[in-house]
């Protein structure tokens, strides 16, 4: 069932995109996915744009504010917590940081931005009339999210000091692999920023389900976007490709073997 109206506490539940061009970034997703949109003003003057799967919440995005000029375009990922200001109280004491405390997001919940002890920036969230993705785990969804880091050990301490996430390392043709999971629940991904990827900053990034792999990457290159690793098999999990929209934001994609429910 890829339907969702809540998230244990823990589990990464939303995405959004910060993005140099909302109309450009716009004009892809719904192209690449067929979402479709509602622009959504806010008080601050600005726009956040909801993304849609068949009338379902998957995503937003929204324009950079003048205060993050120079920062890349990139996607956010939330996890879902039961009291974010007191999941935020944790932070320091592992070794994280709270870039911006504990604020309430009109009536849709409640959020905090955090910084790991490796610089990966994340969102914590406490929902209130929004769950977060309310359709996940298929073509055109929020399916997984993955730590790139170049700190493995600190990290896989501190998510599980956080969320009670248990780190377990697997061996993978490009390298190790780090599955966070809860109770029996897989939650995310790890992998360590390797001298091949350049100065590559530690990021979350989101994966998202796609039918055909090879023909997903295909239409992001078709739509200005590039391909950054090629549709690859991941033995046991299915077939997945890292991606470039053409403003410059990273994400993945993702044809499971088998969807989880």
């Amino acid at each position: 069932m890829s339907k969702r109206t809540s998230y244990t506490a823990g589990t990464p539940s939303w995405v959004d995109l910060t993005t140099s061009d909302a109309e450009g970034a716009k004009a892809f997703y719904t192209a690449l996915f067929g979402w479709t949109f509602i622009d959504m003003p806010v008080p601050n003057g600005s726009v956040y744009t909801m993304l849609q799967k068949d009338g379902s919440n998957v995503a937003a995005l929204s324009a950079a504010s003048p205060d993050q000029a120079g920062i890349p375009p990139h996607w956010n990922t939330y996890i879902t917590v039961d009291d974010v200001s007191a999941a935020a109280e944790k932070v320091t004491a592992l070794g994280g940081s709270v870039h911006v405390p504990p604020m309430d997001v009109m009536e849709a919940g409640r959020m905090a931005v955090i910084q790991d002890p490796s610089g990966a920036f994340f969102c914590m969230w406490q929902a209130g009339t929004s769950i977060g993705s309310e359709t996940v785990n298929e073509h055109g969804a929020f399916t997984w999210s993955e730590l790139m880091t170049n700190d493995v050990d600190r990290c896989g301490s501190f998510y599980n000091g956080l969320f009670d996430w248990e780190p377990s390392v697997t061996d993978m043709p490009n390298g190790k692999y780090t599955s966070f999971t809860q109770g029996e629940r897989g939650i995310g991904g790890m992998m360590a920023i390797t001298p091949e990827m350049g100065p590559t900053p530690p990021n979350w990034m989101p994966y998202f389900g796609a039918d055909d792999c090879d023909a997903t990457a295909a239409k992001i290159t078709e739509l200005g976007g590039k391909v950054l690793m090629p549709p690859t098999d991941f033995p046991g999990v299915g077939r997945g490709a890292m991606v470039m929209d053409p403003q410059g934001a990273a994400f993945a994609i993702i044809t499971l073997n088998q969807w989880p429910e």
